[in-house]
């Protein structure tokens, strides 16, 4: 961010050490760079397998975690029980930003939030809410990969309304059966475990009544038939059915009925975090374009002498330096809520605020630098569309920025 303190200056750079000593090599070993260059979205997707990530890709990027585990970085931002740094917001915004303001690469990989340092949401719920057999069974597994979790939450007819979710689990015995039907559950093929979230009392519309239950993805009546093919390839986005499902008491995460909760203890560490990548992602296409139209030459001239090549680019990284400003105001104000006690969600407007310009600005800077770059730009030899194709559904998803604009007209008009 703008005022980075000493700590966090130096955590970046030994962070840019580690990746050129151990990262960048085995980016570069046994044709590795097949997944980041032009040919990024073949060599990733099994196209033959319903669109699923590669086995030999998803390999890599455990094999560069386990580098950044046994380094001291992928657990940075959580608790030192847990072998991390208590990573602040602060800390965290500035690491996502830096690591997406590098480019693509196997440090910090856009399709499915790969990253030397981890942002291990999954881990802090359990960490936070689970009993201790379910910590047991799962936070350390979780971290390693030898357990996967996914998230099911969002359904075909409700996506920003959870509140009216269809799901439902009820009472048999001592167990519950669930059914009903979940969209977009992410990383669900290589999942142990689904977290699905289901009305087990009180009327549709209430956010009281919703429980989430870790579900076994092995479970009779639990099943993927389908996974959905997005703008951006692989995609390992599941349609999950569950036909009487059934899971014990022990299965439930967090209070019985209170599931909303847990769907927002994180959403704006998570917001927050999502929006620095954006700006790292915008800042590096702004800077690839200026660096492109200054040796450009067309006319006799260098591109970079044309008002119109300057004046959009000056508009962005204008843009760029006030979120980013932005973000460490609110990053930081985030921090004294945990410290205070105060609830995040007083300051939850400046979070989405945060969160939909960024998201914005990352696109805006993407089709710029294709626009700068021409033609080159719009091949797949350059970066930018992929940049584009990925940031372009943070615009939807975590929250759409219309939801996100809601929450902000709220405050701004007293109706929250």
């Amino acid at each position: 961010m703008t005022e980075r303190t000493e700590d966090v200056r130096a955590l970046l750079d030994d962070l840019d050490r580690f990746i050129d000593r151990e990262i960048v090599p085995l980016q570069e070993e046994n044709d590795n760079q097949r997944f980041f260059d032009h040919r990024r979205e073949w060599a990733r997707t099994d196209f033959d397998n319903g669109g699923l990530p590669r086995p030999e890709w998803e390999e890599l990027l455990a094999e560069a975690r386990r580098r950044a585990d046994a380094a001291g970085f992928y657990r940075y931002s959580l608790p030192r029980e847990l072998g991390g740094q208590d990573g602040s917001n602060v800390a965290m915004a500035a690491v996502r930003e830096h690591l997406a303001h590098r480019g693509l690469g196997l440090h910090n990989d856009l399709q499915n939030e790969h990253s030397v340092v981890g942002n291990l949401v999954f881990v802090h719920l359990l960490h936070l809410l689970g009993t201790p057999e379910q910590r047991a069974e799962f936070v350390e597994p979780v971290i390693t990969g030898r357990r996967g979790l996914a998230f099911g939450l969002t359904e075909p007819e409700h996506g920003s309304d959870p509140t009216w979710l269809e799901t439902t689990a009820r009472r048999d015995g001592g167990d519950w059966v669930i059914n009903g039907v979940k969209r977009w559950n992410t990383a669900v093929h290589t999942a142990s475990h689904d977290l699905i979230f289901a009305r087990t009392s009180g009327e549709p519309g209430s956010a009281k009544g919703l429980t989430a239950f870790l579900v076994p993805t092995d479970a009779p009546g639990f099943e993927v038939p389908f996974y959905w093919w997005t703008f951006n390839m692989p995609s390992d986005h599941g349609e999950v059915r569950l036909t009487d499902v059934r899971v014990p008491d022990s299965a439930i995460l967090g209070d019985e009925g209170k599931a909303l909760d847990i769907a927002q203890t994180f959403v704006h560490e998570n917001r927050i975090r999502q929006a620095a990548s954006g700006v790292g992602a915008a800042q590096y296409c702004i800077d690839r374009a200026v660096e492109y139209a200054t040796r450009r030459v067309t006319f006799g001239r260098a591109l970079a002498s044309r008002q119109a090549i300057q004046w959009p680019l000056v508009e962005l990284h204008t843009e760029a330096e006030l979120v980013r400003t932005l973000i460490g105001k609110t990053a930081a104000e985030l921090d004294e809520c945990h410290r205070s006690g105060r609830p995040a969600v007083s300051i939850g407007h400046r979070v989405s605020m945060c969160n939909y310009r960024g998201n914005r600005l990352v696109c805006d800077a993407a089709d710029r630098a294709m626009q700068v770059h021409g033609g080159l730009g719009y091949s797949r030899h350059e970066p930018f569309e992929h940049i584009y194709r990925h940031h372009r559904r943070y615009r939807i998803t975590e929250g759409s920025e219309e939801m996100q604009m809601r929450r902000v007209a709220g405050q701004l008009f007293g109706y929250l």
